[in-house]
C-alpha cells in the first residue's frame, strides 16, 4: 500500500521533461525581470540546471523537489551556492511566503498545471511575477486565446498574461509529445475587481458558462446586458460565443450593483 501511495503521489514527476541546455536556460531567464534583489521560488529542482542559473541571477532561491534522489543529487551539485535552499517535499504541500515579495520561475510537470496555477494565483500574498514553462494548449486556455475560458476569466481580473517564448521539442529531455511555451503571469498593481468581490465574480462566471448569458436561468435580462455594454461602449453580444473578458467584466459589475 505504501509503495502504491508513493507512486500515485509522485506520478506527475515521472513523465516530466527536463531542460538541460545552459544557453537556452540563460536565454529564457533573461526574458524575465528577475534581478539580484529578488527572492525566487522554483517548482521542481530536477538536476539543478535551471536552479543554478537562478542562483546566479537572483538574491535567494528556494527550490522544491519531491523526488528524494533528485533532491540529494542537486543538493550536492549546488552546494557552493549559499543563496540556494533546496527543499524535499511536494510543492502542492509547500507553504508560500505569507509576506514579502517573491517571484516564481519553473519548468513545471504538465500533468498538474492547473493545481499549480490555482495555488499560485489564489494565495493571500501573491507573487509579483510568475514564469512557467507549460504545455502550449494549456497556456492558450489560461490566456483565453481564441476564446475565453472559465480559467482565463477567473484569473484575468488579477493578472496580466503573455507567452514569452515558444520552445522546440528537442529543447527537452526526453522530448515531450506536445508543444511547450514560457508564460508570464504579472500581478496587476490594481485589480479589476476587489478581493471581496472575487467569490461573487467566480459564481457569476460559472453560472454564465453553465446556463448561458441568454439562457432561461440567466442572471441578467437581455435589455440589462445591452444597456450595460452600451454604457461602457462595448460591442453587443449574442449568447456565450466569443464573449471577451472586458464584456464579462462589464456585465459582472452591472450585476454586482443590482
Amino acid at each position: 500500500m505504501k509503495k502504491e501511495s508513493y507512486m500515485q503521489k509522485n506520478e506527475y514527476w515521472i513523465t516530466q521533461n527536463f531542460m538541460t541546455k545552459k544557453s537556452l536556460i540563460k536565454k529564457i531567464i533573461n526574458l524575465s525581470n528577475i534581478d539580484r534583489e529578488d527572492k525566487i521560488i522554483e517548482i521542481g529542482t530536477g538536476k539543478g540546471h535551471i536552479t543554478e542559473e537562478l542562483a546566479k541571477k537572483s538574491k535567494r532561491v528556494f527550490s522544491i523537489e519531491i523526488d528524494e534522489k533528485l533532491y540529494k543529487y542537486s543538493k550536492e551539485k549546488l552546494n557552493l551556492y549559499k543563496n540556494c535552499t533546496l527543499i524535499n517535499m511536494d510543492f502542492l504541500d509547500y507553504k508560500l511566503p505569507k509576506e514579502g515579495n517573491y517571484k516564481v520561475f519553473s519548468n513545471i510537470p504538465y500533468s498538474i498545471t492547473t493545481k499549480i496555477i490555482n495555488k499560485l494565483t489564489n494565495v493571500n500574498n501573491k507573487s509579483s511575477d510568475i514564469y512557467l514553462v507549460m504545455e502550449k494548449g494549456a497556456a492558450k486556455r489560461f490566456l483565453g486565446q481564441a476564446k475565453e475560458t472559465r480559467k482565463s476569466l477567473i484569473i484575468k481580473p488579477f493578472w496580466d498574461m503573455e507567452i514569452l517564448y515558444f520552445f522546440r521539442k528537442d529543447d527537452f529531455n526526453p522530448k515531450p509529445s506536445v508543444e511547450s511555451v514560457l508564460v508570464h503571469f504579472s500581478r496587476k498593481n490594481t485589480s479589476d475587481i476587489c478581493t471581496e468581490e472575487k467569490k461573487k465574480y467566480e459564481q457569476f462566471i460559472n453560472h454564465s458558462f453553465k446556463y448561458g448569458l441568454y439562457g432561461r436561468r440567466r442572471l441578467l435580462t437581455k435589455r440589462q446586458i445591452q444597456t450595460a455594454l452600451k454604457f461602457e461602449k462595448l460591442d453587443q453580444i449574442s449568447g456565450n460565443n466569443n464573449v471577451k473578458y472586458a464584456q464579462f467584466l462589464c456585465l459582472f459589475k452591472y450585476y454586482n450593483k443590482l
